[in-house]
């Protein structure tokens, strides 16, 4: 009974923080890896785009969440970049379970209202692992708790649609499309549910034209449990860089405090959140990002060629 319990305990620590149940991570920096959240985004920034996130949620705690994700959006040149591809993996690590998701995408962007619509589609596989073989307790015999590692895997599938105009954005995407069940054994099983996101953003320049606020919003839900997150950002210019500070507010669940900076074609971000209920303020969350964006024109003619120094 005392193994059931524990490891009834490790799936509902799981599911403890709301919707970052199961393979529905929350980043503290959503804004910049809208191409996560949503298919349709990949290719937004027109550039080739290489992101990193770390999160290490409740930090003190022992087998805390911590989350890595490695993600990559390119806009292809022809036709005017109307053609995007994607491709990420995500490795969510929260007491004895281990989750990871690999995935590609495509999004297909038009012109709208004098902005753009991108309809997107990915799909890949998800996977979550027990290790049984740490789980400590006096009853060792019971079929119900796994005595090893157990793994189980399924494929995942979502999909979104994305509006910009200017230096405004709305997206609304859909994650787990079709519901996996993951088999951890022969006597466990994870039901996957279906997740909603509902992102949006703008710049607001100032009359001072080295200051900007960013507002932004994300609505999470799976339609059990929900997050919303509402983050207002303050940019400043100087000699070609951009330094920003923010605060996020999470109702009922948090509030973190942002500072980043924009140097070159890099972009690095950190906050910390601090629970208001719950974990307490003391336990908050570090939330590390870095991105680099690139021009890249693989379809350029002549751009690879070079002359040799005999024939000059």
């Amino acid at each position: 009974m005392k193994r059931r319990v524990i490891f009834l305990m490790s799936i509902l620590l799981t599911l403890a923080t709301g919707v970052r149940a199961q393979f529905d991570v929350h980043f503290t920096h959503y804004w910049t890896l809208q191409n996560y959240y949503n298919p349709a985004a990949a290719g937004a920034s027109g550039r080739m785009n290489m992101q990193a996130a770390y999160s290490m949620q409740m930090a003190g705690y022992k087998n805390a969440p911590a989350t890595m994700l490695v993600a990559v959006d390119y806009a292809l040149p022809a036709q005017e970049k109307a053609h995007a591809v994607q491709a990420g993996m995500l490795s969510d690590k929260i007491g004895l379970f281990n989750n990871q998701r690999l995935y590609a995408g495509y999004a297909y962007r038009m012109n709208l209202w004098g902005g753009k619509l991108a309809l997107g589609v990915n799909a890949g596989m998800l996977s979550q692992t027990f290790d049984g073989s740490k789980v400590e307790a006096e009853e060792k015999s019971d079929p119900a708790i796994p005595s090893s590692s157990v793994e189980g895997q399924a494929l995942d599938v979502g999909a979104g649609v994305y509006y910009s105009y200017r230096s405004a954005y709305l997206g609304l995407a859909a994650m787990h499309l079709t519901a996996p069940t993951l088999e951890l054994g022969e006597t466990n099983e994870m039901k996957v549910r279906r997740s909603y996101i509902l992102q949006g953003g703008c710049n607001i320049p100032l009359k001072n034209p080295l200051l900007s606020i960013q507002p932004s919003v994300q609505l999470l839900t799976n339609l059990v449990a929900w997050r919303a997150d509402v983050t207002v950002r303050g940019t400043y210019v100087w000699d070609e860089k951009k330094y920003y500070a923010g605060l996020t507010y999470s109702p009922m669940t948090s509030i973190a405090i942002l500072l980043g900076a924009e140097i070159n074609s890099f972009t690095f971000g950190y906050a910390y959140e601090l629970f208001t209920s719950g974990v307490g303020l003391i336990y908050g969350s570090h939330d590390l990002s870095v991105s680099y964006k690139m021009d890249l024109d693989l379809g350029k003619k002549g751009k690879n060629k070079h002359k040799s120094v005999r024939y000059l």
